[in-house]
Order: C-alpha cells, then structure tokens, then sequence
C-alpha cells in the first residue's frame, strides 16, 4: 500500500519552520519569474502553486494560516472590483437580456461539462463543477475549498484550461481575424502609490471579508468584498490601488494555499486525469466560439469581439488581447465580467444541485 508522504521525512522537515517559508518564497519567485518570461497567463500564482506542490508532495507539513488568507480572499475582491467600472455598468444596461442569455448559457455549457465528467469518475464529485466553471479560476478555487470540494484538483484543472484559453485566444486574434498579438506590459513592481487610497480600500475589503467569515456568510469572505468594494468603485466613490507588489503577495498565499495541500496520491490523480481535463477544456472553448458566431450573426458584433467576449476565461489574458486589437473593448469587458460575477453567485448552487443527481458526491 502507497503512502501519500515518504518514508523518509527527508531534509524539508529536518530544517527549521522559517527557513523551510524562507526556501519556499525563494522557490515560487524564480518559477513565477520564468512562468512570466514565456508568457504563461497568472505567473505569479502559478509560480506559488507549483512550489507549494513540490514542497507538498515531499513532506514539507506546512499550511497557510486561515487569516493571510482571508486577507488574500480581499485583495482578489479588490481585483475583480475593479474590472467593473462606469463604462461597463453602462454597456450592460444597454444590452442586458442579451448578456444574460449568453452567460448564462456559458455558465450551463461548462456545467453540463463538469457533470459528465464527476459521472465518468473523472473528478470526484462537485469538484467537477467548480473545476469546470467558466471563468474566475482563483475566486473558483477559493469557493471550493469553502464548500469541500477538492481544491487542488479545481486549482490544477482551471489553471490547465486557462492556459489553454489564453493561447487559443492569441493564436485565433492573430492568425484567424489578423490581428496583432496581444503583449503584456512590463511589471512595475513599486509603481507610484496614493498611500490614502490603498489603505481606504484595504479597510473596506479587509473588513468586509471579516464580516464575511465571521457571520458565516456563504462565500462571504469573498463574495461580500466584492459587492461592497465593487458598488463603490462603480459609483466612483472608491479608488481601488492594487500595487504590484500588493497583488504578488495575494497570489502567493493563494498558490501555497493550493500546493501545500497536494500529495503524491492527489498529483497521480491529477496527472492521470490530464487527457481527459485538456478534452474538456477544448470542447468548451469550441462551443463558446460557436456561440460567438452566432453572436456574430444575430447582432451587430463583429467576428473577434464575440469571440473575446464568449472566451471562457482567462480574463487578464482577454483583456490584455482586447486593448492592442481593434474590437469593442466596453463589450468583451462587460460580458466577461458579468459571467465572472454570474458564475460565483450561481457556483454554489449549481455545485448543491449536481450534488443531489450524483451519488457519494465530495
């Protein structure tokens, strides 16, 4: 019989607690640093998450603490705040039974997926849903862990579909519509700051998120710093400053969150799953292309604009792609974040109706 850890405690749990975070630290920046160098979407969490699974998998016995990362959950609330703005509030408004139909239809399509994979045994469970969810890949990983799905696997199948999104999502704009590829501007770690404005937004996140997790609130460490730091941003009563720096520290407890809690029996899992993970992932970026032209057909949208808006995440790389091609950018912003506002309110839901169609679910 396997055993999950080695024999061997091995030379991680012979050193000391700080200098195993210390090596830890040092690990996840060089593996986001070239993570960020080829162009992988989400470097910095994913640099974080594949150290903490090196260290998981080899005994190291660490765990992030429950309020870093509470506090973490307000930064994310933070960033998804402040994709919602003015214009798309306005761009929603004018065209909203239209945004609903066609998130809403994302959102079934990336369920439907998720079920047939929790009844193929693919992934245990409702951990199929919130793996398979459309967008929103660490508020998803966040939320199942909240409702005791596997978060690893959620963490490890989101992060191999929004890689596979962000390069369809480029090679299409450039060699399908002709247009440039989109590049990332260079990180400026320490850019200038309104010192009054971050701590403003800081309170209200970090606060919200305690109010959240301490009324029990489901989801509301998140979910709740999002409602309350997005409204304000939108009304522009909120300056939302996310620093560099702020974000990298965020992103790190999340992806050792994650990665400290892989084994060995967990990787073997997730690597036996890959074909039929990356199988899933194509057929849900066919059919929201599918339903991007037919946006194209019904409505005055052209071709590469549907085909960002219905993307089925991977909104930074979408963004990034959005602003150096000519498309309608208030459009493919507002669709993509009303599916991200969409698929967290409705995840738990959805992931509690499955549960009830599906024996021993987990």
């Amino acid at each position: 019989m396997t055993s999950d850890t080695p024999s061997d405690p091995g030379l991680l749990t012979r050193l000391p607690m700080p200098l195993r975070w210390a090596l830890l630290v040092a690990l996840s920046a060089v593996l986001a640093f070239f993570m960020e160098l080829i162009g992988l979407p989400a470097a910095l969490l994913l640099g974080a998450m594949a150290a903490g699974i090196g260290f998981g998998i080899n005994g190291a016995r660490m765990s992030v603490p429950q309020v870093p990362f509470i506090a973490a959950e307000a930064i994310l609330a933070c960033l998804i705040a402040r994709a919602i703005n003015a214009d798309i509030v306005a761009t929603f408004a004018s065209g909203w039974a239209l945004f609903l139909a066609t998130v809403l239809t994302i959102i079934a399509a990336s369920s439907f997926m998720g079920y047939l994979l929790a009844r193929a045994r693919v992934m245990p469970g409702t951990t199929a849903i919130w793996a398979t969810s459309a967008g929103a890949a660490t508020a998803m990983i966040m939320l199942a862990d909240e409702y005791g799905a596997d978060a690893r696997l959620v963490g490890f199948m989101q992060y191999v579909r929004v890689v596979m999104v962000a390069i369809a999502a480029s090679v299409i704009a450039a060699y399908v519509f002709g247009a440039g590829h989109g590049e990332s501007e260079p990180i400026i770690w320490f850019p200038p700051t309104d010192w009054i404005n971050l701590a403003t937004m800081l309170a209200i996140a970090l606060t919200s998120a305690a109010a959240g997790a301490v009324l029990r609130l489901p989801s509301g460490a998140l979910l709740l710093p999002v409602i309350t730091t997005s409204a304000l941003h939108a009304a522009g009563w909120l300056t939302i400053e996310l620093p560099q720096w702020l974000l990298a520290i965020a992103f790190a407890i999340i992806g050792w969150r994650v990665g400290l809690g892989f084994t060995r029996r967990i990787l073997r899992h997730a690597a036996h799953a890959l074909p039929q993970i990356a199988v899933s992932a194509l057929a849900l970026i066919a059919f929201c292309g599918l339903l991007g032209y037919l946006l194209t057909l019904f409505f005055d949208i052209d071709g590469l604009t549907a085909y960002l808006a219905t993307s089925p995440g991977g909104l930074d790389s979408v963004a990034i792609i959005a602003a150096s091609t000519p498309v309608d950018v208030p459009f493919v912003m507002a669709l993509q974040t009303v599916r991200l506002i969409a698929i967290m309110a409705l995840g738990p839901w959805i992931a509690r109706m499955v549960a009830r169609r599906l024996p021993n679910t987990v």
